[in-house]
């Protein structure tokens, strides 16, 4: 039954795809929506407001510099309020204000768009910290991302120095992809008992005569762009494992098609502004057959939880149900922590530490491949980058000058490619290495042995993937980690992609090259292949010293 779930899953996601791949084509300007209409006159007033040109357009170097400085301004607003919202206003469970080195790691995780929380999310954070910067952040991580991803795709389609303008591609977004979709699932959600109201503390009697205080607020709207802007953070501690974040089957569906539908559409935006809608199919279908592999992989392992279980004579009928909620059962958990993590949201409906190895091990791969689907705007500048290295690396095999969709690869683009590429294992290894020599993690991890460096190497990977999902048994609000995961976070977000954007600059002054009998194609099976086959190993050269002798080791010594 879980694989038949599995399956509508991804059939109601392909049916979304074309029409929403367009819609983000025509958001992107290559096809304006409306000349007139409620949304131009929307934007035109923010242009207005803030002083921008919207008929002015920026070279790489520019938007980049837009992109990075826009964030840095946010960042710091955000790491003011939550220092000090202590101080401020609709602040009914009495939260302290953030020490700094939790108040820095939460406002880079928000804007980063990993939302990795190292906060208790009901208690430890105001209201209006929860609207000024939670809200407003899950809104601006995910614009930035779709931006500077529109900024690449215009690069590779060869637009010279015209890479679009930063300004109006986040104002567009927000105003006529963000903020709508929200609206629509908000209401989807609210209708199903999920809480949106500033009537906060609730007291209520309990069956034993005590006195129970339920917390609700704003959550509805917190939930909406979370899972669409695949941002991840919680209202709650307990995400959306929680009953007033996740209440039913039917919202734990529509929470996974939020995450999935605009990473996956936009495979498809890349093949309308590059002109090759062949190209973006074949890695649309070779990214879904590591999913499906993958994620079936994480169902089976949580459904057949093997010899612990036999030896302590638990009922194995229901599968692993350690820390996963009764109402979604091991199966849409697995699918959950499949779809989290490949598509790069970090929401949890269970918690990942209580899973079997394997089944742990499927969202850490997920998110050390890190380009499965990915998160809305960085899923395909990774996706890019791998097919560029694909591109290069079978033209040297068998001597033929790289060219991908028209751009001749050359020395300039394989350097930014692979630093790009070297980031994301070189922060996730690099800070768990120095974090166990220096002895830093024995505080944080729960559990020695190979699941205790599971734990670690999660915490790491989720920061330099941008994920943000916790494994939930690795205490991580220590000064040390928040201000170690915030830097890795930050560079693992902004490195990359101002790389792809100097990629993307580089491609867009080239001369278009025409298909000739030598060019290799890229719109069909061999590529697919070939694509898939670097992407594994890749990871696997990568990461597999590291997976040894964390989830493969204890399977092995549960066997």
């Amino acid at each position: 039954m879980t694989y038949l779930e599995l399956a509508i899953i991804i059939l109601i996601l392909i049916a979304v795809t074309k029409p929403l791949g367009t819609y983000l084509y025509k958001i992107a300007g290559c096809d304006d929506i409306s000349k007139k209409g409620i949304f131009n006159s929307i934007d035109n007033f923010i242009y207005k407001a803030i002083g921008i040109d919207k008929m002015s357009v920026m070279d790489w170097k520019k938007y980049s510099k837009a992109f990075f400085i826009t964030n840095i301004i946010m960042i710091f607003i955000a790491f003011i309020i939550l220092f000090v919202q202590a101080l401020l206003p609709f602040n009914p469970t009495g939260a302290k204000g953030m020490n700094v080195a939790l108040a820095f790691n939460t406002a880079v995780s928000f804007m980063t768009n990993t939302n990795l929380q190292h906060y208790a999310g009901e208690n430890g954070i105001t209201f209006l910290s929860q609207m000024l910067v939670i809200v407003f952040l899950m809104f601006a991580s995910a614009a930035s991302g779709i931006a500077t991803a529109f900024a690449i795709m215009r690069g590779i389609a060869q637009k010279r120095d015209n890479l679009g303008n930063f300004y109006v591609d986040f104002t567009r977004i927000i105003t006529r992809l963000l903020l709508p979709f929200s609206i629509v699932i908000t209401l989807i959600l609210v209708s199903q008992g999920v809480p949106d109201t500033f009537s906060a503390v609730h007291k209520a009697s309990t069956l034993q005569g005590g006195v129970q205080t339920i917390i609700t607020g704003p959550v509805a709207v917190l939930e909406s762009i979370k899972h669409i802007g695949t941002n991840g953070g919680g209202f709650f501690a307990a995400n959306s494992a929680h009953p007033f974040e996740n209440p039913n089957p039917f919202t734990n569906l529509i929470e996974m098609l939020s995450m999935m539908m605009i990473p996956a559409a936009l495979v498809y935006t890349f093949g309308l502004m590059t002109g090759s809608k062949k190209h973006s199919r074949v890695l649309f279908i070779s990214l879904m057959i590591i999913f499906v592999t993958l994620t079936s992989v994480g169902i089976y392992s949580e459904a057949h939880a093997g010899k612990p279980f036999t030896q302590m004579s638990i009922n194995n009928s229901l599968g692993n149900m350690e820390g996963k909620e009764t109402r979604f059962g091991s199966g849409d958990s697995a699918i959950f922590a499949g779809v989290t993590t490949a598509f790069t949201t970090g929401s949890v409906n269970s918690m990942h530490d209580s899973y079997t190895p394997l089944g742990g091990g499927v969202p850490l791969i997920f998110m050390m491949l890190n380009t499965i689907f990915g998160g809305d705007g960085s899923g395909i500048q990774n996706i890019i980058l791998y097919a560029i290295l694909t591109v290069f690396i079978t033209g040297l095999m068998v001597g033929r000058t790289p060219e991908y969709l028209g751009n001749k690869i050359e020395t300039r683009e394989i350097k930014f490619a692979a630093l790009a590429i070297l980031i994301h294992p070189l922060l996730i290894l690099f800070a768990s290495a120095i974090t166990i020599v220096s002895g830093n993690a024995v505080s944080s991890i729960t559990n020695p042995g190979f699941h205790g460096l599971t734990q670690m190497i999660y915490e790491f990977t989720t920061a330099s993937a941008n994920n943000g999902s916790e494994f939930a048994g690795f205490a991580g609000n220590t000064a040390y980690m928040n201000m170690l995961t915030g830097v890795v976070m930050f560079i693992g977000r902004y490195a990359t992609i101002i790389l792809l954007m100097a990629i993307a600059g580089s491609m867009a002054k080239k001369t278009k090259l025409e298909p000739s009998k030598g060019t290799f194609r890229t719109d069909n099976a061999l590529f697919g292949v070939l694509f898939v086959s670097i992407i594994i190993i890749v990871g696997a050269l990568t990461f597999f010293p590291a997976l040894i002798l964390g989830p493969i080791s204890e399977f092995l010594s549960l066997v």
